[in-house]
């Protein structure tokens, strides 16, 4: 018997975790869909960043939504010992489980359509905003000194942009951070490819 009560109280206690932090989620989520700007302050760049990569408010939502309710059916399923609410709990896990294999299985299957639709989707993107929109120039600066790339191809992605025409030079992250930054120095400084990371 003290096995088994060891087991439900621990059942319980990760259950409640789960809940607890998918309520925080949803708070969270809540917030910057209500008030981003306040979140923004508090929060800084770093936040700007990714809240304009990925609208953050409705995935932080849906996904506090689920893990409230799984936290709910596993620790009142453990608590009163539910047949009911226990294969509800593992119902739901399992097809999120179902569901992450799924989207690993499409992520490999469609990598090179993925690649194609990015390159089409950014490179004009770098082409027009680098240079003229600050937070969008921002993120990338982060970005390729974070992740030591240069564009998404190479720096050739920068060549004829707003940010080279008004410049002539590459942003730096392309020449490790040396400058001038100019063609020459940038095709030597063997900056990786981040694609192919």
């Amino acid at each position: 018997m003290g096995c088994f009560t060891f087991i439900k109280v621990m059942m319980i206690l990760f259950n409640l975790a789960i809940f607890l932090g998918g309520g925080t989620l949803l708070g969270v989520g809540i917030w910057v869909t209500v008030d981003g700007q306040s979140f923004l302050d508090i929060f800084g760049a770093v936040s700007s960043s990714v809240l304009q990569v990925v609208n953050v408010s409705y995935f932080l939502i849906v996904i506090g939504a689920i893990l409230l309710v799984i936290g709910f059916l596993g620790c009142c399923g453990a608590q009163k010992e539910s047949k009911c609410l226990l294969m509800m709990f593992f119902s739901v896990v399992l097809i999120i489980f179902i569901a992450e294999i799924a989207a690993a299985v499409v992520a490999l299957v469609y990598t090179g359509l993925a690649e194609t639709l990015l390159t089409a989707v950014v490179t004009p993107l770098l082409k027009e905003k680098y240079g003229v929109d600050g937070s969008l120039t921002h993120i990338w600066n982060v970005t390729m000194r974070e992740v030591h790339c240069c564009g998404l191809n190479n720096y050739t992605d920068f060549t004829d942009s707003h940010w080279y025409q008004e410049h002539r030079t590459y942003p730096e992250p392309c020449c490790n951070d040396l400058q001038p930054c100019n063609e020459t120095l940038a095709a030597q400084s063997e900056v990786p490819v981040w694609m192919h990371q």
